[in-house]
């Protein structure tokens, strides 16, 4: 894939890029394949900031769970560690973080939490149907309105995650708690 100049984007994409670099301190490397193609990448940028709006019904917190609860399933390392960091930077405890992968035997989530990623994995799989008793049981804690954004949430998370992982594209390393330690040469022989 040829490396295009930042300059030779349209206005809107770099001032997406922009936007980022305030952000994060750089553009996002799934950004920038992204915007190879700038009219899909316009559209997925208002899709995801649609999902994220202040004004959503799904806490910011509660998002986010589902977020990383989907990464990690799809197996996207830059997903991981980008979507961790904004969980840590929403003040949820370390351990809580850390719990979300084994969330099923972890005393820190609540029921509704426990409910809603046991949704994700659910929705998330492409082999495994989801029961009607979950269904119900969602539609018995949700409205329609925060069942159609929690399943939008997982259904655009597994997207951008499946869109890495194509192009296998690596953690930038925003979250220190997602970092394996460096092994020296001595320890890999």
């Amino acid at each position: 894939m040829t490396n295009k100049k930042i300059e030779h984007y349209p206005w809107y994409i770099r001032l997406i890029f922009w936007h980022q670099k305030k952000k994060y301190g750089h553009i996002l490397n799934s950004t920038l394949l992204w915007a190879k193609s700038p009219r899909v990448f316009i559209a997925l940028s208002w899709l995801y900031t649609s999902l994220l709006r202040k004004g959503s019904p799904i806490s910011p917190a509660l998002r986010s769970f589902i977020i990383v609860r989907v990464s990690q399933i799809n197996g996207c390392p830059f997903c991981v560690d980008l979507n961790t960091s904004v969980l840590m930077q929403l003040g949820i405890d370390v351990n809580k973080v850390q719990s979300l992968a084994t969330w099923q035997k972890s005393p820190l989530f609540d029921a509704k939490e426990k409910l809603v990623l046991e949704y994700v994995e659910a929705v998330t799989s492409s082999t495994q149907e989801i029961s009607a008793k979950l269904r119900k049981i969602m539609r018995a804690q949700f409205t329609q309105e925060e069942l159609v954004e929690i399943t939008a949430v997982i259904a655009f998370q597994s997207m951008s995650t499946k869109f890495n992982n194509a192009f296998g594209v690596e953690p930038q390393g925003f979250c220190s708690l997602m970092q394996k330690p460096k092994q020296s040469l001595n320890d890999r022989l």
